[in-house]
């Protein structure tokens, strides 16, 4: 018999309490705070974090938030608008005040709150559709729902089996993070060339045209391949010989096409970083795309371009030419100045075959680190739940 079950024999033969979460813990408010004022006063330094919607956090100086609600004691913040998540934080914090916050006397109570709600982040969410633009959960959604409260010797024994579990997944995360790094600053170096390689704009080695169309709610089962400027971002990577998604022949005939080679540049985003994601087809069959991208077509080594699309030399080209604040928009004409470094393609298969190596130990889904990382997760999630699956107490 295992630790934990011998505690819930002993201190809940018959099952646990259920309680709404407002009954059991106590809330705490944000800070009315801009996105402007937030962008003011950032400070890497700062000793306070401000958590903001989405995944906006920032470091602040206490002195230049005099009216913040500042929380000292470890809580769990419920983001609320745009990305629906708990976040467990055990520092100085604030937090924007269309969010709120849980904590408790009790420093392994509120941890365990906040295992409870990952494990039902599905219902969260669920219920944050349909709220207009963007997904949002009203306040009394947490505080209303009702969850197991075991004693605590039990629930400190649940803490400290998921808290395993996320140290050991954090160390493999550290691993594969360390590894991309490594990654990218040889491809960095490889992609660097000395005056004897010419250096060319992007309009001289083939045409960009912009996308149009193509709405996920476009998507069919079967038909013709197609990609996303979305999925450019969240499932493709620098390049790709099968879509994952398709549209009808009739909607793919109004589409821009895509051939074996091209190069798919998402050129909408949210963030500088992000913009200008690209992937390059090698598949066989022509595909198509829509709305919020930049198609080149050339006739160099498709490989080589996406790779030095994604250089820092690239990267601080981009950022000249991006545009928009909370939308960051380049626009495909503008993409034709971009330069890059041109060797002979034999030069060019040289060094992809290098970089598809490295690319293959760090990106690669079917084995190495990134599939270890997944069957963890998996793992942990299947437990955390098991763990927090009571029986409730009758009377």
């Amino acid at each position: 018999m295992s630790r934990l079950e011998q505690l819930i024999k002993e201190f809940c033969p018959n099952g646990v309490e259920y309680k709404k979460i407002s009954e059991v813990y106590k809330r705490l408010k944000g800070t009315p705070i801009t996105a402007g004022k937030m962008k003011e006063i950032d400070n890497p330094n700062g000793e306070i974090r401000i958590f903001a919607g989405g995944k906006t956090v920032i470091n602040a100086e206490e002195k230049d938030i005099p009216n913040a609600n500042i929380t000292r004691v470890p809580a769990v913040l419920i983001q609320s608008r745009g990305v629906i998540d708990a976040v467990y934080y055990d520092k100085p914090f604030t937090f924007k005040n269309e969010m709120w916050a849980y904590t408790a006397g009790n420093e392994i109570a509120v941890k365990y709150l906040y295992y409870v709600l990952k494990s039902n982040l599905s219902h969260f969410r669920k219920s944050a559709s349909g709220m207009g633009s963007l997904p949002q959960i009203s306040l009394r959604v947490t505080e209303e729902f009702v969850i197991p409260l075991p004693l605590l010797p039990v629930q400190q024994e649940i803490v400290r089996i998921l808290d395993n579990f996320t140290e050991l997944t954090a160390e493999l995360t550290a691993e594969l993070t360390a590894r991309r790094k490594q990654y990218e600053y040889y491809r960095d170096l490889l992609l660097t060339f000395g005056d004897e390689v010419p250096i060319v704009k992007l309009g001289e080695i083939g045409t960009i045209t912009r996308g149009s169309g193509l709405q996920k709610k476009d998507f069919t089962d079967h038909g013709v391949g197609c990609i996303h400027y979305g999925q450019i971002y969240t499932y493709y990577g620098a390049f790709a010989f099968e879509t994952k998604s398709f549209v009808s022949p009739k909607l793919a005939s109004k589409l821009k096409k895509v051939n074996t080679g091209d190069i798919i540049i998402a050129v909408t985003s949210e963030t500088i970083e992000d913009v200008c994601k690209c992937v390059a087809w090698l598949g066989e069959n022509e595909i198509v795309t829509g709305g919020h991208t930049a198609i080149l077509k050339h006739n160099q080594n498709p490989k080589f371009i996406s790779y030095y699309l994604q250089t820092y030399s690239f990267f601080k080209q981009k950022r000249k030419i991006a545009q928009g604040t909370k939308v960051i928009e380049v626009a495909p004409k503008k993409l034709e100045q971009i330069s890059i470094p041109l060797p002979s393609l034999e030069e060019q298969d040289r060094i992809v075959t290098i970089l598809d190596h490295f690319d293959a130990l760090c990106n690669d889904l079917t084995n190495g680190l990134p599939t270890e990382i997944s069957a963890r997760q998996k793992q942990y999630e299947y437990y955390r739940d098991k763990l927090l699956s009571f029986k409730e107490v009758t009377s």
